[in-house]
């Protein structure tokens, strides 16, 4: 019976930490899609990378502790954060802005894109 809780209370913190991240990367998505730079990595910039390191060691914080929590449940691993960190990284020179990009990524989700956010 205690395992059962256990997993139970399990369920629900992985739950949480889901619509945790979800929040987090639709926040970090909004300020992207109204200008912000860095999200995506798409220019690997020092000072860019810098400034946008917190939000993405959140995000990537929350992804493994997400995924440790699936393992544990016996879940496939967590499929929003294995997108999003496919999707950083060089591009080439015709590839959309970071911006436009965050504008899809929104549209995907389902999340308003809110301009003038920074």
């Amino acid at each position: 019976m205690a395992k059962a809780e256990r997993l139970e209370r399990l369920e629900i913190l992985r739950t949480e930490l889901e619509a945790d991240y979800l929040a987090a990367l639709i926040a970090a998505l909004q300020m992207t899609a109204a200008g912000g730079r860095g999200l995506f990595d798409h220019d690997q910039d020092r000072r860019t990378r810098a400034k946008i390191a917190p939000v993405v060691d959140n995000l990537a914080e929350m992804g493994e502790a997400i995924d440790n929590a699936r393992e544990t449940l016996g879940l496939e691993p967590f499929e929003l954060h294995r997108q999003f960190l496919a999707s950083r990284g060089p591009v080439a020179s015709s590839a959309v802005g970071e911006p436009k990009q965050a504008r899809a990524w929104l549209e995907k989700l389902g999340a308003p894109v809110q301009p003038g956010s920074l």
